[in-house]
């Protein structure tokens, strides 16, 4: 009889220990599940995200492209004022020469 009330008694703890360890896979398991569901959503974040930055790099060639459009017309348009404006400056530096030159014959 002793012998049988040892097993008895074993087998109580045994099945306690059991039924902690199944309470404890059915936890993992659920943690595993809210794991695989924030992975995913990740996922969809990353794609998101890769689409927006392949948008937002788009964008942004084409409005490199466009900046530098502008400013050769930008150089088109004012680098030949700035060319007009230093030959006038040469023809006036000039002029003030000769006509100290003259100021000088005169004298």
């Amino acid at each position: 009889m002793k012998n049988y009330e040892e097993k008895e008694k074993k087998l109580d703890v045994i099945l306690k220990k059991l039924n902690t360890m199944s309470s404890r896979v059915t936890k993992m398991n659920n943690h595993i599940n809210s794991l695989n569901v924030e992975k995913n959503q990740l996922l969809r974040e990353k794609e998101e995200s890769h689409k927006n930055y392949q948008n937002l790099s788009q964008q942004h060639k084409e409005l490199k492209n466009e900046l530098e459009k502008i400013n050769k017309d930008f150089v088109n348009k004012f680098g030949k004022k700035n060319n007009i404006n230093q030959k006038i400056d040469e023809l006036n530096q000039e002029t003030q020469t000769l006509i100290d030159e003259i100021d000088k014959w005169q004298m």
